[in-house]
């Protein structure tokens, strides 16, 4: 029988294991957010906020589900698409770096990878600074974008179609919609703070 997406999905959510219990925490958390959210604040009470949470919440267990593959301290995975990275980049300095600096210093490049796909993961489950996470996200994938363009089975418009995507959750400020980046602003709008802090807010949520 072939694989289809219902089992998958089954099969991974009920899969023993640290990072499924962790997933499972986000899950409800997200869920509870957006309930708290959609009760206490008039203005998120909109088709449009419930639907902005779930496509938000999809894509955040999409880069949950793909940092699973690169976990530490092995980090296995990472290493074999690194190198194909350095043999298919679109652009030839891409290929230097990553041949000449990320292989060799795999242990120094790989925490930092995990960490930032783990991170734009929670911050998209959760709507938590979904701006600045979602432009960071979309900096991983210009990077697998060029440095897969020409890998053999890799369609380069997928990552074209995510990284539009990332765009579109920071310009439209997608934490926003049953995140905490509501609860954020909310309490910033009726409790003014200092100017510095409400600019600094306003660039991350």
């Amino acid at each position: 029988m072939n694989p289809n997406p219902f089992s998958d999905t089954i099969t991974f959510l009920v899969q023993p294991s640290l990072t499924t219990a962790i997933f499972w925490v986000l899950l409800v958390a997200s869920a509870a957010i957006a309930v708290y959210v959609y009760r206490t604040i008039p203005g998120q009470r909109s088709v449009e906020n419930v639907g902005d949470w779930a496509i938000r919440l999809l894509i955040g267990c999409m880069w949950w589900q793909q940092s699973l593959w690169k976990l530490p301290p092995d980090y296995t995975g990472l290493a074999y698409w690194m190198g194909q990275m350095g043999k298919h980049a679109a652009i030839p300095l891409q290929a230097y770096f990553v041949n000449q600096i990320v292989l060799p210093h795999l242990h120094l490049f790989a925490p930092v990878v995990y960490a930032a796909e783990v991170l734009t993961a929670v911050s998209l489950i959760l709507g938590l600074f979904v701006r600045v996470w979602a432009l960071i996200g979309a900096a991983q994938i210009l990077n697998l974008w060029l440095g897969l363009y020409s890998a053999p089975g890799e369609w380069p418009w997928t990552y074209v179609f995510l990284f539009v995507l990332m765009l579109v959750f920071a310009l439209h400020r997608y934490g926003r919609c049953l995140g905490l980046d509501a609860i954020i602003v909310g309490r910033t709008i009726s409790q003014p703070n200092d100017a510095r802090l409400s600019r600094a807010l306003a660039v991350v949520t």
